[in-house]
């Protein structure tokens, strides 16, 4: 593969990090550190991105270069379906106040991260990026997915009115360092490490997986995503929105049977069909970003056991916030 021409160099740029405290945020602060470029912070006692004015106030005062708008309120199931008009309203006031500052300002790159949540709830599988506003979405996380569904059509949009150089990056589901461990709130990875690992400590003969098992789930480490980005904003400037993912699903049980195995847990998962099981299959279609020049680097084998092995040195009972 020929690589990709660098359009857009960060070093050297003055690059916000929007939700830096978050899973997402606290990566891409990581990796862009690694690459020795220090990013612009905001702590959330100090700017309130759902507040317009604030928004606007702050960033004509530090004039950020890039941005890159990894804050949201995030949640599993539970949440998402418990807090609907939570999720639609703060998601959807952080996209449309930190894009629309950035455009009146000329910010030079920006980044908006989504979630393939904001598919059809039956899209035809792998997801391509075309499949958008195909078909009726998922019911569970419908406030979040159209609060990022409009976070979308704002980049695309002011690119193609104004020429911004804005582009979306669609994350599947995502773990690694940062997680959120807690069971009312958390995504499905950390919650199964979280609940396996509390019923080896407590010597369970069991543990009670949410749903039938039977539903596919693609998982990309947040280390891989923060990379991926950072590739796209600087050879990337289509303005539509590219799938971040690995290509490749697995079933709820493989996961949980995989989690079980890295920790050593040897009782029983007893699967509970009261419980939601959410879209039957969510699978990305990578082809636009193998196309750019990336693939993922870490292994989900691997992925656990660095996650679980961040998670016991955290004293194994981890919160996270919003991203």
């Amino acid at each position: 593969m020929i690589p990709a021409q660098k359009i857009y160099d960060l070093q050297g740029k003055k690059i916000w990090v929007a939700g830096h405290r978050g899973m997402v945020g606290s990566a891409l602060v990581r990796t862009l550190q690694a690459r020795g470029i220090e990013p612009l912070v905001a702590p959330r006692a100090e700017l309130d991105l759902t507040r317009q004015l604030e928004v606007e106030r702050w960033m004509e005062r530090e004039r950020p270069d890039a941005v890159i708008v990894a804050a949201a309120k995030v949640g599993g199931i539970l949440a998402n379906s418990t807090y609907q008009a939570d999720f639609l309203f703060e998601n959807l006031m952080i996209a449309a106040n930190i894009i629309g500052a950035a455009a009146r300002l000329e910010v030079g790159k920006l980044a908006f991260l989504g979630s393939t949540c904001i598919y059809p709830r039956m899209a035809p599988q792998p997801i391509n990026e075309d499949a958008l506003l195909t078909g009726p979405l998922e019911a569970t996380n419908e406030g979040y997915a159209i609060a990022k569904i409009a976070g979308v059509k704002l980049t695309e949009m002011f690119h193609r009115q104004y020429g911004r150089d804005f582009i979306s990056l669609m994350p599947t589901n995502l773990y690694g360092p940062g997680d959120n461990f807690d069971l009312a709130s958390s995504h499905v990875l950390p919650a199964l490490i979280r609940k396996i690992h509390e019923a080896k400590m407590s010597g369970a003969p069991s543990v009670s997986v949410w749903g039938s098992g039977t539903p596919r789930r693609e998982f990309l480490h947040v280390d891989d995503l923060a990379d991926a980005t950072l590739h796209l904003m600087e050879i990337y400037s289509g303005g539509g929105l590219i799938n971040a993912g690995t290509g490749e699903d697995i079933t709820i049980r493989e996961v949980a049977e995989l989690i079980a195995e890295i920790i050593g847990f040897t009782g029983t998962l007893d699967f509970d069909l009261s419980k939601p099981d959410g879209t039957p299959r969510k699978c990305t279609d990578t082809t636009r970003l193998k196309a750019l020049g990336w693939t993922p680097r870490i292994s989900l084998n691997d992925g656990i056991r660095s996650t679980y092995e961040w998670f016991l040195a955290q004293g194994g009972n981890v919160r996270g916030g919003a991203a």
